[in-house]
């Protein structure tokens, strides 16, 4: 499936995706959004891509750019639980210059749309790092609420940081409209 915004694409990642991915597991901005401590290399992510495939109750993008179709993320529909009507929601940008030009909101608000009109879910939840604001504000605006914190879940280069829990519901997302 390939949903679209004026600027940007999903569509289904793909194990030659693990280029891009590696590449922002590298990145030391990416790395610190996302609380990233692990080292990853080109064939670990590659096996993780086939093995994340094969698992029905998640679905995995990649997020291109319309003009030159180079990967700029990437993010997960996750544990998807179609008698609870919920899923887990996971977000990455390939670089920080990619980072501040909306082209996050745009696929939030594509996808969102999607969780809800087409998966037919109810209830969308992320967990963010309170150091990452401008995730948290992109989230906030497409309709998200903060539901809690857990405080100092991840330690990341000798400091501790909290663990924001957002989630959006289906009637948020049509009120949000």
């Amino acid at each position: 499936m390939r949903m679209k915004t004026s600027r940007i694409y999903v569509r289904p990642l793909q194990v030659a995706d693990a280029s891009y991915l590696l590449k922002s597991s590298q990145d030391q901005e990416i790395r610190y959004m996302t609380g990233t401590t692990a080292h990853f290399s080109l064939d670990v992510i590659e096996q993780h891509i086939e093995s994340i495939t094969k698992d029905d109750s998640r679905e995995d993008y990649a997020i291109c750019l319309n003009e030159t179709d180079e990967v700029i993320g990437e993010l997960s529909i996750l544990d998807i639980d179609e008698e609870d009507e919920s899923a887990g929601f996971r977000i990455s940008m390939t670089s920080i210059e990619h980072t501040g030009k909306g082209l996050g909101y745009e696929v939030l608000r594509l996808m969102i749309s999607y969780v809800f009109e087409e998966l037919k879910l109810n209830r969308l939840q992320l967990e963010v790092f309170s150091h990452n604001k401008r995730g948290i504000r992109a989230y906030k605006k497409v309709g998200f609420v903060k539901e809690g914190t857990l405080r100092q879940t991840r330690k990341f280069e000798d400091h501790f940081f909290d663990e924001v829990i957002m989630s959006i519901l289906k009637q948020d997302y049509v009120n949000h409209q």
